[in-house]
């Protein structure tokens, strides 16, 4: 079961690791028998993955593989002699197998329904995944045919913001009939709040009075949740991270999702408020909202109860984007972790919970 929130990683053993064979790069060769650091994180290489990940595919000759981003997964860029692929790589501390290939037979279950997500490639052995035994333990890399299209230059327009309401409903809709035989923990209220708190309040321990704020925000906001049932057509797996960074959107006005790392069951009205969320951190128009509810609506209609919800359930998604942050600046960036960014985003927190929390 995955912990989203884990405690600083623990060394699994301090004996020392031997090195199978013998390795070579620029200016330096390590013999077989000198041991390996312990390692909480590291960087695959892209030859390696070309040869021991990429070869598993039947695919063209690869003529490169760049690493393209670091995110809570390293994301490289392949390109082939005809076309580009997206190559993910799960982190150790973030995903465990059964929380990646949830996602992953998630994913090919909607390309089966024709809804448009960037989907994972079989292998030739018709796996959606390769085993990475790196350092650190476990990872698992997928392949993904690169999404057409591009991300929207400064921000979508009422088209595709309504569009991408309409395609996140569709798919919210087909998950109700989605069966998986590997489990992830669904985004319940203890997952959302509590998890999250525990991330976050260490960093106030010398803060008194603004720890209890938070601690004072989370149990009202349970409190009101609590009236929302787990049950259909509620409850369903979301997407987890609805934005205009992660669709790409065609010149003809086709759109294709992608970077479902966080999904898994939860309210759908959480989806629609974790969009709302980042659209008010962004600055995007209230014109722009409206159009990605009635896209939203135009395929399921939100019950009253749900859009009552809108104001805890979007402080829902900052908490939880804000420990996933911290837990991640932990890993390689501990150094952002200042007063400064925390008074940031607690006062931020506060508009949210203020009266006029949809205008600012």
């Amino acid at each position: 079961m995955m912990q989203l929130y884990p405690a600083p990683a623990k060394l699994q053993s301090l004996t020392p690791q031997r090195v199978p064979g013998r390795y070579s790069h620029p200016g330096a060769q390590i013999e077989s028998d000198r041991a390996t650091f312990p390692t909480i994180y590291s960087s695959l290489s892209p030859q390696a993955l070309i040869s021991e990940v990429l070869s598993s595919y039947d695919i063209d000759r690869v003529v490169s593989c760049h690493f393209w981003n670091r995110g809570l997964s390293d994301v490289y860029l392949v390109q082939t002699i005809t076309r580009s692929y997206i190559l993910r790589v799960s982190h150790h501390h973030w995903r465990s197998r059964s929380d990646v290939y949830f996602e992953l037979e998630f994913l090919a279950f909607c390309r089966d329904r024709c809804l448009p997500v960037a989907y994972p490639l079989q292998t030739i052995d018709n796996r959606l995944a390769v085993d990475i035994n790196a350092p650190e333990g476990e990872r698992y890399a997928a392949l993904f045919a690169f999404a057409e299209g591009e991300v929207p230059l400064g921000d979508v327009n009422p088209d595709q913001s309504y569009l991408l309401g309409e395609t996140l409903a569709r798919i919210h809709e087909a998950a109700h009939f989605f069966r998986s035989r590997y489990h992830r923990e669904p985004l319940s209220l203890d997952y959302l709040f509590d998890r999250s708190l525990y991330a976050l309040a260490p960093f106030f321990s010398e803060r008194p009075s603004d720890r209890h704020y938070l601690e004072q925000a989370i149990t009202e906001n349970k409190a009101h949740l609590q009236a929302l049932p787990q049950a259909e057509p509620y409850w369903t797996i979301c997407w987890g991270d609805p934005h205009s960074g992660n669709a790409h959107f065609t010149p003809d006005g086709r759109v294709t999702l992608f970077d479902f790392d966080q999904c898994g069951y939860g309210w759908r009205a959480f989806d629609v408020a974790k969009f709302l969320h980042i659209a008010l951190r962004t600055g995007i128009s209230r014109k722009i909202r409206d159009a990605f509810l009635l896209g939203y609506e135009s395929v399921s209609s939100l019950e009253p109860i749900e859009t009552e919800m809108f104001q805890p359930l979007t402080q829902a998604a900052h908490l939880w984007s804000w420990a996933i942050a911290v837990n991640n600046a932990m890993m390689n960036n501990y150094s952002r972790l200042d007063h400064s960014y925390f008074s940031q985003r607690l006062e931020q927190l506060k508009l949210l919970r203020s009266q006029d929390w949809g205008l600012f």
